[in-house]
């Protein structure tokens, strides 16, 4: 059976999508899903083949458009991160954090900007009397970002571990910023102008419970 060139398909792609090192950074993206298949634990919803390189070409790909004049490096080793760290025990979580870490030793590792979303979020954990920690703010965020490069996904945890609530969460809040930014676009203002005058889209308190 042929075995497909994961480097050259992934540097064929990021050139396709604009990426001036696609070359070099091809390399990292493979070698780091090789490196994480022979460290890490073996789980039955773990992947490192064609799949999971094809959605970090298209995380990869998405970030360059929204920020073509980002470092190359950071749209990519933020594209990695965003495809495979939710799908990651919490033991697997620093292993592979130390893979990319060697992969990626000068890239800065920033805090991505949600803007919108994030407003959401905290609107509708409050409605619902939850309590806003990084770990659940965090997982929010990865399942955001499962759903931008994956047709399907699946929620896996023990009981009460919050799933369900991570789930309604995160589709109030896309409803909620959904509808803020239908009423901007209807009244012709701003963000800022549309907080200025305390307005908020029907349901952006919280609304009904799922």
């Amino acid at each position: 059976m042929m075995i497909p060139n994961y480097a050259m398909i992934t540097e064929i792609s990021l050139y396709s999508y604009g990426f001036v090192n696609a070359r070099e950074l091809a390399v990292k993206i493979t070698v780091s899903l090789k490196l994480a298949s022979e460290q890490l634990s073996t789980q039955s919803h773990y992947d490192f083949g064609m799949r999971a390189v094809k959605s970090i070409i298209l995380a990869a790909g998405a970030l360059k458009r929204a920020y073509p004049d980002e470092d190359e490096s950071y749209l990519t080793l933020r594209a990695i991160s965003d495809c495979n760290l939710p799908k990651f025990t919490s033991e697997d979580v620093p292993l592979f954090h130390a893979i990319i870490s060697d992969l990626f030793p000068e890239t800065a590792v920033k805090e991505p900007d949600y803007g919108e979303l994030d407003k959401s979020i905290s609107l509708v954990v409050n409605s619902r009397h939850l309590v806003m920690n990084e770990r659940f703010h965090r997982k929010v965020i990865e399942l955001y970002e499962t759903t931008q490069v994956r047709h399907g996904l699946m929620v896996v945890g023990s009981a009460n571990s919050g799933k369900s609530t991570i789930i309604k969460v995160l589709s109030d809040s896309l409803e909620t910023k959904s509808r803020k930014l239908a009423l901007i676009k209807k009244l012709g203002i701003s963000i800022e102008e549309l907080e200025q005058q305390g307005g908020s889209p029907s349901g952006a308190d919280g609304g009904e419970e799922l």
